[in-house]
């Protein structure tokens, strides 16, 4: 028997389906991004930069702040002052002070230089004279004619091997007020840019100090930081405004990348305080969410649209047999006939092969439909339409043609190999029992044979089988009758 018929195209439904579920889970994942980004922004903004930068700005007070306070101390300090007013006369005396003001606050030096004599004493004594004419003094010119009471500056240390210090040079006044020399310590470069960056990685942040002019004068040594603010496009722009307000929250690009930005001016350090954030770095979390949920979203869309196809295909399945299959027999209706007889004959058109219609009918039905009921009588039909199903062959199909009729197609076959088929059909539905619990019940038919001639129409065709069909009735039932033959050639079982 062949397998049923498509009667429709689900391609379209599924396709329609697979856009409708991609849409909306994109969207919906797309959109939970996008809200989740800008929560993530305003976070940052609001909460999280501006957070940090307190941290931060705690901490250096701790770490570099400090220093300042010990230089003020210093310059502040009676014993200090005395000495100079003494007239320096014991350079000992200083140089111990100046070396438990260093070994006490664990700086890398202390130093005084004295205005009046221009000596410039570490912890080792003296050390050397300062002089207008040598630049590397010029620190000192700047201090004494400065008027605010302390600078910092980075330079290297003449008396430490150059090494580049960080100095917290403080102006030192008599007890009337008058300039008498600078004083103050310095910690190293290398130690300052240390603690930057065990603040950078606590927390995750960009961290680095800039100067009145946009210079960047402290960092923790990441690669790739412009020393110049102002060589960065996107923050050039808004950099005299960050200057001038000295405080607040910034955004800009660079490099495609938004960097948002929050500052502090430490007014102790007469620095900024600049901790960036790059938003693209904050959003690799949510972005890599994204992709999984991308990534599963497109796998429930495939999970769903297989289950769907599955679905789809079994009730089209079951549609198509509905629509082309006899519900009681289980053989094809006479629609999905007109189908099957429909594509034959173009088959034929192309390929000519001889083809044979067998009309089959029960004998004596209504007698049994009359004696045992409906119900048996279904159970007969049903018996016969099985036998007929198993007993052709596997290219022929059979159809439940009306009541107890049955029509058979057999392509591939001429009238005499037909009506073998036939007698073969007939001895088959004889032999059968078809209600078990009724076995004697006893049931045969007639089969009428025709052979379509090439030119007639399939109607013409069956209507020769029934009228063979008719002929097998009144030579006496259970027969085979070969239409167009002088008298019926049939057998009796």
């Amino acid at each position: 028997m062949p397998r049923h018929l498509k009667i429709g195209d689900r391609r379209s439904l599924i396709l329609i389906l697979s856009l409708l579920l991609s849409a909306g889970f994109f969207a919906t994942t797309l959109f939970g991004y996008f809200v989740s980004k800008e929560a993530i922004r305003s976070a940052i903004i609001g909460q999280d930069l501006p957070l940090t930068s307190s941290n931060i700005y705690s901490e250096i007070q701790k770490d570099l702040v400090r220093p300042v306070l010990i230089s003020s101390t210093m310059a502040h300090d009676t014993f200090l002052r005395d000495w100079v007013l003494r007239g320096e006369k014991d350079d000992r005396e200083l140089a111990r002070y100046l070396a438990e003001v260093k070994l006490r606050n664990n700086a890398f030096s202390s130093f005084f230089v004295s205005d009046k004599t221009r000596n410039y004493y570490t912890s080792e004594g003296a050390f050397k004279q300062v002089s207008d004419t040598e630049p590397r003094d010029a620190w000192y010119y700047r201090v004494r004619n400065m008027r605010d009471d302390y600078e910092i500056n980075v330079d290297p240390d003449l008396a430490n091997r150059d090494a580049l210090t960080i100095f917290i040079n403080y102006r030192v006044s008599d007890f009337a007020g008058q300039y008498i020399g600078a004083t103050g310590i310095g910690l190293t470069v290398d130690s300052v840019r240390h603690l930057i960056q065990e603040y950078q990685a606590r927390f995750q942040r960009t961290i680095y100090f800039a100067d009145a002019t946009g210079n960047v004068v402290l960092y923790g040594g990441q690669k790739g930081l412009a020393r110049d603010l102002r060589s960065r496009p996107g923050l050039a722009a808004i950099l005299d405004r960050i200057l001038a307000e000295r405080s607040g929250s910034y955004q800009f690009l660079d490099g495609g990348d938004n960097h948002i930005l929050n500052v502090n001016y430490v007014s102790e350090l007469k620095w900024y305080l600049f901790v960036e954030q790059n938003e693209e770095v904050s959003l690799a979390g949510i972005r890599q969410t994204l992709y999984v949920n991308l990534a599963i979203s497109l796998a429930v869309t495939l999970v769903v649209i297989f289950l769907t196809h599955l679905a789809l295909g079994r009730y089209q399945s079951k549609i198509e047999e509905m629509a082309s299959t006899d519900k009681l027999t289980g053989l094809l209706n006479r629609h999905a006939f007109s189908i099957l007889i429909d594509k034959l004959m173009a088959n034929y058109r192309r390929n000519p092969q001889a083809i044979t219609v067998l009309l089959a009918d029960v004998d004596h039905f209504k007698s049994i439909n009359d004696r045992y009921g409906h119900r048996v009588g279904d159970e007969v039909l049903t018996s016969v339409a099985h036998r007929l199903r198993w007993t052709l062959r596997a290219a022929d199909f059979a159809v439940r043609w009306g009541g107890e009729e049955f029509l058979m197609v057999l392509p591939g076959c001429a009238a005499e190999e037909g009506r073998q088929i036939a007698e073969k059909l007939r001895q088959a539905v004889a032999a059968s029992i078809p209600c078990p619990n009724m076995p004697e019940i006893q049931v045969s038919i007639c089969i009428g044979v025709a052979q379509f001639d090439g030119i007639e129409s399939t109607d013409h065709t069956v209507n020769r089988a029934d009228a063979a069909l008719y002929a097998a009735k009144a030579a006496g039932r259970n027969r085979v009758c070969l239409a167009g033959a002088s008298a019926p050639n049939a057998s009796q079982s």
